[in-house]
């Protein structure tokens, strides 16, 4: 029943704006209950009386859906007077209007989008109705409502003028990070540059050294060279003064020989050959000491011409030498900001290594596992190819095998399936092929070789291909005619190692199962992570402190509740051993010998993993469990619960979900519902923003 026909049936004194004392009285009580304003006393016809104090009196209750509030028990309903015990009830005309407002609140949706209009119409109502029956103030009221109604347009234009500046707010954000992008290759080229012509100069300085050592080697033997040629002079000299004696001597041996008149005659001779001698001595003297002089003064002395190619290479040298300097301090600062990072992980290295020594000094001895030779078919030899780099679980499985028969051995022999289309690309082949038996840690290298190589062949061209394809040519190109081999070993060991993830979604991409933006999304996913927690790192100290590392976290991950944020902070905790001091945060990102990362990674990947199930569980609740999806109908369920997705990332998921080019989705039939959903839940698809907010 309308609230109109409920107001019919209240008393004409109450309904009726006709001037009356008793009904005045009523009317202005009732009307009191706006504003709880207390009047003096109206009179009329004699009658004396006052308004209603029934708000001032009594606990207002406000009107939520779903909910009654009893009045006491003792509470009557006669007008809007007041009983003789004392207790006041509620206007009739109130009750009927909470009522009312109270019926068509239960009856909304409050999951609906458009339940918030809805519940705004159904107060409009009521106020239009309180307007309505409250003639004197009714130009007030509507005025009110009037200005209401104009603010509540006026915002709501502002909002849909808003909602391109947010798009294009998306668009030009994008924009820019593409540009630091560029910007970060183009710097990372140059850097490359800068230290391949360092070391060229470096090369260039050992050169030089060596030749300089070569020329001092050769000064130092000329040196020596010119000291015996001295020696040599000074003995010539002495055997000259010797043999000049010597014929002295023979002279005068044959003066005493001669005449008297030749006596005289040599006797003239000999003073003249004494006053000869005596200056050629004095001679001979000042010439040998000019000779030391010279000797001592330009003794070390080089050509001038061989001087001035020498200081000529000698300044080119300094120039060179001052640039790699400057290129030695870039690079013994680099090397220091290493060093600073390498000390924590040496700290952790040893911590590691006494921990390790601890645990073999009280950790149960390893097993005799060369016993098992005698126990096993082909020997020795065969228990060597079984157990080379296996660990003892591994080695355990092996040992079960044997003795049950060999149920679950591997095949040595593989037969080919065939060239056919149905064989995948890289399973093609007619014969039978030998297994290699590849061992774990070799799968996990393979796989880590193949998607490096991959992610560098794309980056190179307009579109991704095929894992199948490429893993075909990258086998040819590695292994040759034993392509074939490795193929089928590969897969073999793929599926013996499934309980590993990262095997196993290198398998599922390889066959199709999962689409290949999820690796990708995961190597986005823990980069991103990496470049927060380095971000974060303000000292350059490689350690975070749990509150450093709680925040980073929710800076990297903003849409994680902070139930999820502790969990990965005890468990970095947990997989570092640090309870309360500083969290190595690039050793969370360390793997061990088989390729496994840590409980913090696995960690990340299960939340993220959780996460878009809950949002492809919330797309199949919007979908309204409906057979078929069409594009349009897709698209507007997902920006329903992701209100914050840009159009590029959304036409993506269409893509992806329709199994077509972007720009020919309008022109794509409906699909099975589910099919969507498991496309969807095969690819790369997260959750953008929060998720509107419930009215």
């Amino acid at each position: 029943m309308s609230l109109q026909k409920e107001c019919r049936g209240m008393p004409s004194s109450f309904t009726s704006g006709a001037v009356q004392p008793d009904s005045r009285n009523r009317q202005e009580k009732c009307s009191d209950a706006m504003g709880s304003l207390s009047l003096r006393g109206i009179s009329g016809a004699g009658v004396t009386g006052h308004l209603s104090t029934w708000p001032a009196h009594i606990t207002s209750h406000t009107v939520q859906p779903g909910r009654r509030h009893p009045l006491p028990p003792e509470a009557r309903i006669h007008g809007c007077r007041e009983e003789s015990s004392g207790s006041v009830s509620k206007p009739r005309f109130l009750e009927q209007l909470e009522n009312y407002l109270r019926r068509e609140l239960q009856t909304l949706d409050p999951s609906q989008p458009d339940a918030q209009e809805c519940r705004l119409q159904a107060y409009q109502e009521v106020f239009g109705y309180f307007i309505e029956d409250f003639k004197t103030y009714k130009p007030l009221l509507a005025a009110i409502k009037n200005e209401y109604e104009v603010t509540l347009a006026h915002l709501r234009g502002q909002i849909r003028s808003l909602e391109p500046l947010r798009a294009m707010l998306a668009t030009v954000s994008e924009q820019c990070e593409q540009r630091v992008l560029a910007l970060g290759k183009e710097e990372r080229a140059e850097v490359r540059a800068l230290k391949q012509e360092r070391s060229r100069l470096l090369w260039v300085i050992e050169e030089m050294r060596e030749s300089q050592t070569g020329l001092q080697a050769q000064v130092s033997r000329l040196q020596e060279e010119l000291a015996a040629q001295y020696l040599l002079y000074r003995e010539e000299r002495d055997a000259r003064k010797l043999l000049v004696a010597d014929i002295s001597n023979m002279r005068c041996l044959q003066e005493d020989q001669k005449s008297p008149k030749q006596e005289v005659e040599a006797e003239e001779d000999v003073v003249r050959l004494r006053l000869a001698l005596r200056v050629a001595r004095e001679d001979l003297t000042r010439l040998q000491v000019e000779l030391n002089r010279v000797q001592a003064e330009y003794g070390d002395v080089v050509p001038r011409r061989d001087w001035e190619q020498l200081d000529s290479t000698h300044r080119d040298a300094m120039n060179k030498l001052e640039v790699l300097q400057k290129d030695y301090a870039q690079v013994k600062l680099e090397l220091d900001a290493l060093l600073g990072v390498h000390r924590p992980l040496a700290q952790e290295r040893d911590s590691l290594q006494a921990e390790l020594q601890r645990f073999r000094s009280v950790s149960t001895p390893r097993p005799r596992w060369d016993r098992c030779q005698d126990v096993i078919s082909g020997g020795s030899e065969r228990w060597a190819q079984l157990s080379q780099g296996q660990s003892s679980d591994q080695l355990v499985g092996i040992l079960l095998e044997e003795l049950t028969g060999g149920v679950s051995r591997e095949k040595d022999i593989f037969d080919g399936l065939g060239t056919g289309e149905h064989v995948p690309v890289y399973l093609r082949y007619d014969g039978q092929i030998r297994n290699l038996r590849l061992k774990k840690a070799d799968i996990v290298n393979t796989i880590k070789e193949v998607w490096k190589e991959k992610t560098t062949e794309d980056e190179q061209r307009e579109d991704r291909s095929s894992l199948a394809e490429f893993l075909r040519g990258f086998l040819e190109k590695q292994y040759g005619e034993r392509a074939a081999q490795w193929a089928y070993s590969l897969v073999e060991g793929c599926r013996q190692h499934r309980d590993d993830d990262f095997i196993s979604l290198f398998l599922s991409i390889l066959t199709g199962k999962v689409d290949e933006s999820v690796y990708h999304g995961q190597i986005r996913l823990l980069s991103h992570l990496l470049k927060e927690l380095i971000h974060s790192d303000a000292t350059e100290s490689g350690c975070l402190t749990p509150p450093e590392l709680s925040e980073a976290l929710r800076r990297a991950f903003p849409l994680k509740t902070e139930g999820q944020i502790e969990e990965l902070v005890q468990a970095a905790q947990a997989q570092l051993e640090a309870t309360g001091g500083s969290i190595a945060y690039q050793a969370l990102f360390n793997e061990d010998g088989e390729g496994k990362p840590g409980a913090f990674i696995k960690l990340v990947r299960n939340q993220a993993n959780a996460e878009k199930r809950k949002y492809l569980t919330e797309l199949r609740t919007q979908l309204c469990d409906k057979d078929k999806v069409e594009v349009a109908e897709l698209r507007t369920a997902i920006q329903s619960i992701d209100p914050s997705i840009d159009p590029q990332t959304l036409d993506g998921y269409l893509s992806l979900a329709f199994k077509t080019p972007t720009a020919q989705l309008e022109q794509t039939p409906p699909l099975d519902t589910d099919s969507v959903v498991q496309r969807l839940l095969a690819a790369d698809v997260r959750r953008v923003g929060p998720p509107q907010a419930q009215p």
